[in-house]
């Protein structure tokens, strides 16, 4: 399970050195990594299980949801973490995640987001000002 956010920054070939703790987990398998694009503005990173179970799911949605499998199945890359636990971000994803060099890399539990460090930043600050959603309001803070 991946919990928890890391500041960190692509290096000028777009690799992300995927901290320690999240290395063993996100090789289980094939050791492939699967990276795809995020509704929200940023990325998804996948191992490769939990990209099967999602990929079947998407797969399985109505013909009406066509655009968000062309978003989710049509922009997803296989990668491969390199000896030093390093991962390619493709330039397309960078691009359309407007992920320059500094990120933050957030888990959510099967997955991982990657973001652009200041878009990240905006986001959470424009979630923590807006009203809390009724689903969180049964929650003990």
């Amino acid at each position: 399970m991946f919990l928890g956010a890391s500041s960190l920054s692509l290096d000028a070939k777009g690799r992300l050195a995927v901290p320690t703790r999240h290395r063993d987990a996100l090789s289980v398998g094939t050791g492939q990594i699967t990276i795809t694009k995020h509704p929200h503005g940023c990325l998804m990173i996948f191992p490769q299980p939990a990209w099967e179970q999602f990929r079947e799911r998407v797969a399985a949605l109505p013909m009406q949801a066509q655009w968000w499998r062309r978003i989710f199945l049509g922009n997803a890359m296989d990668v491969e973490m390199d000896g030093t636990g390093r991962v390619l971000v493709s330039p397309e994803l960078r691009s359309d995640a407007g992920i320059a060099r500094e990120c933050r890399l957030v888990g959510m539990g099967s997955y991982l987001e990657l973001w652009d460090a200041s878009t990240y930043a905006l986001k959470e600050a424009e979630a923590k000002q807006a009203e809390m959603p009724d689903v969180l309001k049964d929650f003990s803070f």
